[in-house]
């Protein structure tokens, strides 16, 4: 069973690498280095891949879903997400949105306004509930 659960994580670890280069070299997408992307993520992919921009050591969990075009409205905006963001399980970013460095978005959050640097959020509409929080690499805070 050790064997069995070694492999499992080891592919997962390999499938996880895999995608942001995916969504680069076919998609177009700007993906920063060491971001982590769920394969269970909705990653816009259909009417403007190339308004994705991730930065650098992010982490996208599963069933979170980042749009970058809204038929509605017929909108097409690009979503920038900052370096060093944890986004979490099934959040919503919608177009147009501006996510800053060292972000954590909570599950479920609804991410409708640009949101700025070094906080969390959570809620639907997704609003500020701590500030001044310093994270590491994939979101991780930092304790003092």
């Amino acid at each position: 069973m050790k064997i069995l659960s070694k492999c499992r994580i080891l592919l997962y670890n390999k499938l996880v690498n895999l995608y942001p280069w995916i969504y680069r070299k076919f998609y177009g997408m700007d993906i920063g280095k060491g971001t982590l992307i769920s394969r269970k993520a909705i990653i816009d992919r259909g009417i403007n891949p190339k308004g994705i921009h991730i930065g650098e050591y992010v982490r996208i969990t599963g069933g979170v879903t980042i749009l970058a075009h809204d038929d509605c409205r017929k909108l097409k905006a690009d979503v920038y997400i900052g370096n060093n963001c944890f986004i979490g399980n099934k959040a919503i970013i919608l177009p147009g949105v501006k996510i800053g460095n060292e972000v954590i978005v909570a599950a479920g959050a609804v991410v409708t306004k640009d949101i700025s640097s070094n906080c969390i959020v959570a809620g639907n509409p997704a609003k500020i509930i701590r500030e001044n929080i310093i994270c590491g690499r994939h979101g991780v805070i930092i304790k003092k």
